[in-house]
């Protein structure tokens, strides 16, 4: 830390004034005060400096003392971010309760990192070895999931003068001695540090052609996501955003979650904590946060650590990126963090947009959204960041500035509907207002994978829910019973796509998650039935005679009764539809 002579001149929330000798730039870290809170300025005049303040402000006096440290809000990153719980500005929310209890106490300093514990480190470069940023230079063991590969942090190069042989090192031990071309000596640590809102490069972007398979069929078959791409997930609450984040946490293919709750009830983010300590990962059988990171800022904590969380938690994703890993982000929510900068903008009374958030909402969201991507790392590897962000507009209102602003930069849109999720119908994904526009952009995927019928059964399935929704406005004025029978099958297939195959049950142990290719033949059993049917249609045989073979219930419970693993069952189900209309057939 450098010192020097600054001092408080004035206080206005978590906005402070500074004046004193020059030398403070845009983006310093700076601390605040006699309690050396952590600060960051964002803006500078000949006579006087701003600085955001990221801790509660009560109690500062004009005249204290500011000190900077002449570099931007940085974060540590290295081995133990994984099964760890941090604040807005990536304080171990752990080792603050054992240091100071329940409450964080003002102006308390704990690095991110444990600076004490030891990793098994195994050491990948030798003496003359030449070094360049994005290299893996050594790994370690993070959790029994992760191997964490330390990275040459970027902008940085060399050759290697001395290595330390593979044992046990702390974090700020220096693992490996660089000679940069200029001649100075660089020791490169197990941990390093990264401004959090200096985006990590990467060698190249790719293309996004792969999905992001989440185990909902909803999701995996109607309104997909590729990894590296970006979601929106708005609703109005209780419409079931953060239990859908819940799910695609536990079950998405991703590697590596990074969950952000960003200005939630306390009670909410209790619930998150304590659901994610007792879940166990599907694919390797252990608990879920060894592979998980846990952004906790409550909505009774200061502002500007809201504000500045959302950064934090894409820092530590692009940083598990580079190493080579699909990484997902769950942001709970954009909504929250949109309105810490509303209230920030007006303590530095700038001039206010719609609904008084600031004029530059819609940069600060594409700064966001935008540094998700799939990309070919420094190393060579293929890494990826998908982020699935929350809204909650107030009311369900879709037409707000946040979600409309969020739908400038996110390519699929899950729209959450509160009639859906009152109807104990999740997930609570309304089917006419979502859209995802990476349809094309996977289709490639999809046909190497599954066949190019999957492309075809999904818009036969997207057709069908778009038919009943325009019928079932004529329904609710004049009844069904007056309707062709070929719209009556409409109504009933759009049934039994909805309970049957849109409609999933977290609970059931069959049912929480489906694989994409048991997913594709529940797909195909629905349309050989819709198909089957209209042979009656055309003979003029009554649908109701159909029914009353219970195969629609039959289809209906045929997510529950073939396994996962089983999927050659369903060839029973293509049997037992011919049987029903063959039997209707005959006795008419």
């Amino acid at each position: 830390m450098l010192s020097a002579s600054y001092y408080i001149h004035g206080i206005n929330g978590p906005v402070v004034q500074v004046k004193g000798g020059k030398g403070l730039s845009v983006m310093d870290m700076v601390y605040v005060g006699k309690l050396n809170l952590v600060g960051e300025v964002v803006g500078v005049s000949s006579d006087m400096t701003t600085v955001q303040v990221y801790e509660d402000t009560s109690g500062l006096k004009p005249g204290e003392p500011v000190s900077t440290t002449g570099a931007p809000m940085s974060i540590e990153l290295g081995p133990g971010l994984l099964n760890n719980i941090f604040d807005g500005i990536a304080r171990p929310l752990r080792k603050i309760e054992e240091s100071c209890g329940s409450f964080i106490a003002r102006g308390i300093n704990i690095p991110s990192l444990d600076t004490e514990k030891e990793w098994d480190v195994s050491i990948l470069v030798k003496p003359g070895d030449s070094l360049e940023g994005g290299q893996i230079y050594a790994e370690t063991q993070e959790t029994q999931i992760i191997r964490h590969r330390c990275i040459v942090p970027p902008g940085v190069g060399g050759v290697v003068k001395s290595v330390k042989p593979d044992g046990r090192y702390a974090v700020e031990d220096c693992l490996v001695e660089l000679e940069s071309d200029n001649g100075k000596l660089v020791e490169l640590k197990l941990g390093q540090k990264w401004p959090i809102r200096k985006p990590r490069p990467s060698a190249r972007r790719l293309a996004i052609d792969r999905p992001l398979i989440t185990g909902q069929r909803v999701i995996d078959c109607l309104f997909p996501i590729a990894k590296g791409g970006c979601a929106a997930i708005p609703g109005p609450f209780g419409a079931g955003k953060t239990i859908t984040q819940h799910q695609l946490a536990k079950w998405s293919d991703a590697d590596i979650i990074v969950y952000l709750g960003c200005g939630e009830r306390g009670n909410e983010m209790t619930e998150v904590l304590e659901e994610f300590s007792g879940l166990v990962d599907p694919k390797s059988g252990r608990p879920i946060l060894e592979r998980t990171v846990l952004i906790a800022n409550t909505s009774n904590m200061p502002v500007a650590a809201r504000e500045a969380s959302i950064y934090t938690g894409m820092t530590i994703a692009e940083y598990y990126r580079d190493m080579g890993y699909h990484v997902a982000i769950m942001a709970d929510s954009t909504s929250r963090w949109a309105e810490a900068l509303r209230e920030i903008s007006g303590r530095l009374e700038e001039m206010p947009a719609e609904e008084g958030f600031p004029a530059y909402l819609p940069s600060r969201l594409a700064e966001f959204y935008e540094r998700a991507g799939y990309v070919k790392t420094l190393s060579g590897k293929e890494g990826s960041v998908t982020v699935i962000g929350a809204v909650s507009p107030q009311g369900g209102d879709f037409s707000e500035p946040v979600t409309q602003n969020t739908k400038r930069f996110v390519r699929t849109f899950w729209a959450l509907d509160r009639s859906l999720a009152y109807s104990r119908h999740f997930p609570a994904i309304n089917w006419t207002t979502s859209y995802s526009e990476y349809l094309s952009d996977l289709e490639p995927w999809y046909t190497q994978n599954l066949g190019n019928e999957f492309s075809v059964l999904r818009k036969r399935i997207s057709q069908i829910l778009i038919e009943e929704s325009k019928l079932m406005e004529i329904v609710k004025l004049i009844g069904s019973d007056i309707l062709p029978e070929d719209q009556k099958l409409i109504i009933e297939t759009a049934r039994i796509i909805r309970l049957g195959f849109l409609q999933q049950n977290s609970y059931h142990a069959i049912d929480t998650y489906v694989p994409i290719e048991k997913q594709f033949r529940m797909m195909k059993v629905i349309i050989h039935f819709y198909d089957k049917a209209r042979l009656l249609v055309e003979k003029s045989i009554p649908l109701s005679l159909l029914r009353e073979t219970g195969i629609y219930e039959t289809l209906i419970r045929m997510k529950y009764e073939i396994p996962n693993d089983r999927p050659d069952l369903f060839d029973g189900y293509f049997d037992k539809i011919d049987a029903a209309v063959d039997e209707v057939i005959a006795r008419n």
